[in-house]
């Protein structure tokens, strides 16, 4: 590469391995401390990948922790079962049908489509309360420099990857601070030395560092892992785990292909090749959990904890790229369906909130909600009033999160996937409609379910209930608003 310059230097030890445009809002007056707040999101993980939502293989001990030291959600729901719409309905609190970003499309190099300069979102309400905010993980949300570049959408810091294509690379040539490139040396010629994920870990924990009491913060950590590509470092964990698990060996030839170089590789995504990948998922969760365990401590020792909301979630359900194996860790637990479905498993996933003092220990949740009803919660956490002029669709969740017993409740939900053929989805109360294969009106029909009696959606009953999917049929007509740039499949505009 030219001109090749590195921006500052890390050096890291893997710890864990040995102002809002136009109307928005108002502010409600109120003498509390503002609390900060760390949503943690990690990549690709299902339901059932963790221990405290049922996972038998390996454990996961600091995520549990949490869970038991705040409330754990059965019902809640990713924005898509893909990435950047997923990420797009957790920031601007609108759903599938209305958002912005409705599919991983890339219109540049080195991103997706970006969020406009003047969308409303979670970091632009909080900075205009007065937080600090730091992104450290995987955007997906604008390219570099863009109007939805981090640092154009109310990150003061930002740290890790801009594009999620390359984000599928867990050695990069690269990293990027504040949209400028950090050049990753000790990665070149095929080595690798220094793991993209510890890396990203490691600024967070220097962000949280440099906090205080007296001003609020807002941590934002998209974690790339358990996403393929399945590598990482040959430490003693994953001698561990290779000692445990076997399993076929995931290999791309373009890996050895001389006309597929390394900067080719890195730049389109190809994942590296993996001898033990069920170990290597296993691995990946390990880092994850000791992760959240690092930031509970750093929060502790920093004497913060008392006065700080942690979320932990998923983007969407689990994947089957790179080798990796949601069928022999069933890590979508109860349900039926990986990524990219819009049958419970690539949707519902686990969804952890903890505020030491505030949240009752131990509490668990049935109450649906949703990726779209972030924002909103965190509206209320900092006496925020949203103006109606935004039209969001989500609602407040605060009332559960504080045993208030006054929780709205949606009409329904509703999702929209545009590969595939199209893919369709809506719940209400135990009701889930869904809809496959609309590039083909002819075959394309909708399927019901009833979750309360058959929550991995195994018995369509849609012959039965004909008032039901007629109601199914008309929110598929009326929820969402058309976006020229993300067409549904069998659409006019």
């Amino acid at each position: 590469m030219k001109n090749r310059i590195r921006y500052f230097a890390l050096v890291i030890p893997f710890t864990f391995l040995s102002c809002i445009n136009g109307k928005t809002s108002t502010n409600k007056e109120s003498t509390e401390p503002l609390p900060n707040i760390v949503y943690i999101l990690c990549d690709d993980a299902g339901w059932g990948d963790l221990s405290c939502y049922g996972q038998e293989k390996f454990s996961t001990p600091n995520i549990d922790a949490l869970a038991q030291g705040g409330m754990k959600f059965t019902d809640h729901y990713a924005g898509s079962s893909v990435c950047s719409p997923s990420r797009t309905t957790l920031f601007t609190g609108l759903h599938t049908g209305h958002s912005l970003i409705r599919g991983n499309k890339e219109v540049f190099p080195e991103g997706q489509h970006p969020l406009p300069k003047n969308a409303f979102t979670i970091t632009k309400l909080l900075k205009e309360k007065g937080y600090v905010t730091g992104m450290y993980g995987k955007w997906g949300l604008g390219y570099p420099q863009s109007e939805g570049a981090p640092n154009n959408q109310g990150f003061d810091e930002f740290f890790g990857y801009n594009c999620q294509r390359l984000a599928h690379t867990y050695f990069p040539m690269y990293l990027r601070y504040n949209g400028e490139k950090v050049l990753l040396d000790e990665n070149y010629n095929d080595a690798k030395n220094e793991y993209a994920h510890a890396l990203i870990h490691q600024k967070a924990l220097e962000f949280i560092d440099e906090q205080n009491e007296e001003t609020p913060f807002f941590l934002y950590l998209p974690y790339t892992i358990p996403h393929a590509e399945m590598l990482v470092p040959n430490d003693t964990i994953f001698e561990r785990f290779k000692q445990q698990y076997t399993g076929s060996p995931f290999v791309d030839k373009k890996n050895t292909d001389e006309q597929w170089d390394q900067e080719k590789r890195f730049i389109q995504g190809v994942y590296g090749d993996q001898e033990y990948p069920r170990a290597a998922f296993a691995t990946m969760m390990t880092y994850l959990d000791r992760s959240v365990g690092d930031i509970m401590k750093k929060l502790q020792d920093k004497g913060l904890e008392e006065n700080t909301i942690v979320m932990f979630s998923s983007d969407n359900g689990p994947h089957i790229e790179g080798g990796a194996d949601p069928y022999f860790f069933n890590s979508f637990g109860p349900f039926r369906g990986i990524k990219r479905d819009l049958y419970e498993g690539g949707i519902r996933v686990p969804m952890i909130v903890s505020w030491k003092g505030k949240i009752k220990e131990g509490s668990e949740t049935n109450h649906p909600s949703a990726f779209w009803d972030v924002l909103p919660t965190i509206a209320d956490l900092t006496k925020t009033t949203i103006s109606e002029d935004q039209n969001i669709d989500g609602l407040s969740f605060l009332p559960t999160l504080l045993g208030q017993g006054n929780q709205r409740k949606h009409e329904y939900m509703y999702w929209e996937f545009h590969g595939m053929g199209g893919r369709v989805a809506t719940r209400f109360d135990h009701w889930k409609g869904v809809q496959y294969q609309l590039n083909q009106p002819g075959i394309s029909k909708i399927e019901l379910f009833d979750l309360s009696k058959d929550p991995k959606e195994e018995n369509n009953i849609a012959d039965y209930h004909p008032e039901i999917v007629e109601k199914v049929r008309q929110i598929f007509e009326t929820a969402r608003t058309k976006n020229p740039d993300f067409k549904l499949p069998g659409e006019t505009l």
